[in-house]
């Protein structure tokens, strides 16, 4: 096993470099994906490099249920610096855990209250009209049902104030966004990556790239669908200048009052369409970034693989059957 339980700790820093660069040279849709599948890969490599060394700290307290021949010297000899880096996964683990936990409860708990806060309102099938004068809006996806209990399908919320503050074909550019989000599933990916940078901190900027360019699928389906790029543009310029924190900073919203998304979300709906692909040219920068992410993905697979087969084989020959 030795230092390549480790590496999957630390391999996320390969990708931070097409974190910046994806949104520049990918279509959002295949910048979104790709993102998000690095991340969920090294968040999961990372939580199984934590567990193969609380495996080895835990062996190491007194009273604990494992089998004797856990605490064999073999298996501590298996890792370096055991005694340090086993006992300091046992807390980190479980912070990561709990992390994850937390988040994940919290994301349903927002789904739940925001639909019962939206039922009974006036709107749409799918549009639910909220009687404030503070201008936002964002898409509440739906829950899936379970038996005894229905579900309840996506619902678009969008405030008085914001439609008072738009013009009716701006309005339009606004609903197709939202409707984007619902029907591209935008809330999976977030929540992936959400939880993936629960694990590894490290993973925390391709959580802000994969919000970003959300935002920017959601901009881009929004245009094609009322056919005006420069209409899109300025309805998510008019509404960031009049918007409001919405009730639940959870959820995608059409136009949050932050001073950087905005403007690059503006200009690149000013810019022509982004080519449809999901994988950026070899010989450019983004390329050359998205083949370290790729090689250091695949690096941190194999060394959780390695370790784990490793740790397996020790602990099989320390363990008396």
């Amino acid at each position: 096993m030795g230092v390549f339980v480790f590496l999957p700790l630390v391999l996320p820093l390969t990708a931070l470099p097409i974190a910046r660069l994806a949104e520049q040279h990918l279509h959002p849709r295949g910048s979104t994906r790709l993102l998000t599948l690095l991340a969920a890969v090294l968040g999961l490599c990372s939580t199984l490099c934590l567990g193969l060394l609380m495996v080895v700290g835990t062996a190491q307290l007194p009273g604990n249920p494992l089998p004797d021949g856990w605490s064999d010297p073999a298996v501590r000899a298996a890792v370096p610096g055991a005694e340090i880096a086993g006992s300091a996964a046992i807390p980190l683990l479980a912070a990561a855990l709990t992390g994850c936990a937390a988040a994940l409860r919290r994301h349903l708990r927002v789904l739940a209250r925001t639909h019962r806060a939206l039922a009974g309102l006036p709107g749409g099938s799918d549009t639910a009209v909220l009687p404030d004068d503070e201008a936002y809006a964002y898409a509440v996806p739906g829950i899936p049902g379970r038996p005894g209990r229905p579900g309840r399908p996506g619902r678009i919320a969008v405030s008085r104030g914001m439609l008072r503050s738009l013009d009716d074909d701006e309005r339009r550019a606004l609903f197709a966004h939202e409707r984007a989000h619902l029907r591209c599933r935008h809330h999976r990916y977030l929540l992936a990556v959400r939880l993936a940078s629960c694990v590894n901190p490290l993973l925390l900027p391709l959580r802000s790239a994969v919000a970003f360019s959300t935002e920017r699928w959601a901009d881009e389906e929004a245009a094609r669908a009322v056919g005006d790029r420069r209409l899109t543009a300025r309805a998510v310029g008019r509404a960031a200048l009049i918007a409001r924190p919405a009730p639940y900073p959870g959820l995608a919203h059409f136009a949050a009052p932050e001073p950087g998304p905005v403007p690059r979300r503006v200009a690149a709906l000013l810019a022509p369409v982004p080519p449809a692909r999901s994988w950026p040219p070899a010989l450019t920068p983004a390329g050359l970034a998205a083949l370290v992410a790729a090689a250091g993905t695949a690096a941190s697979a194999l060394s959780a693989l390695n370790a784990a087969v490793a740790l397996f084989v020790v602990l099989k020959a320390a363990t008396p059957l």
